[in-house]
């Protein structure tokens, strides 16, 4: 089979699954000062054409730059991780248009209610409005 015969998808998924943090999001004082461990998850869609082929950084989406990018955001106290989520993906939109659509999810490992739990999570989705016909490699070099 020749590589003229094989016939991909233009697209791909990126995903950072289990980004660790200790931060300080929560409407109770406890959650202020004490903090608690969340965990972020990542799934994007790329166009993966170039970097399928040239095996190159600079033909894909750097994932230690969205590593950052959430990092940089989890480090910002929130009362909701509703908000946490909204802020790690307009920052991720701002930083990333290459991304064709992301979701953000954030989970707060046992959450102050009356019971055990062990997550209480959000997830964030983000889509392009209009789907653009364009050659997304000028994102990539």
């Amino acid at each position: 089979m020749t590589s003229q015969s094989v016939i991909m998808d233009k697209t791909g998924i990126l995903e950072l699954e289990g980004m660790e943090f200790r931060a300080y999001h929560g409407c109770l004082e406890k959650e202020r000062t004490e903090g608690n461990d969340f965990i972020v998850d990542f799934r994007g869609e790329i166009v993966a054409e170039h970097s399928a082929d040239s095996d190159s950084l600079e033909d894909t989406l750097n994932y230690a730059l969205i590593y950052d990018a959430v990092a940089e955001e989890m480090k910002v106290p929130s009362n909701l991780i509703e908000h946490v989520a909204g802020r790690i993906v307009r920052s991720l939109e701002e930083k990333f248009p290459q991304l064709l659509s992301f979701s953000v999810r954030v989970s707060k490992s046992r959450p102050p209610v009356d019971g055990e739990v062990k997550w209480s999570r959000i997830t964030l989705t983000h889509n392009k409005r209009e789907p653009e016909q364009q050659d997304c490699t000028k994102f990539y070099r």
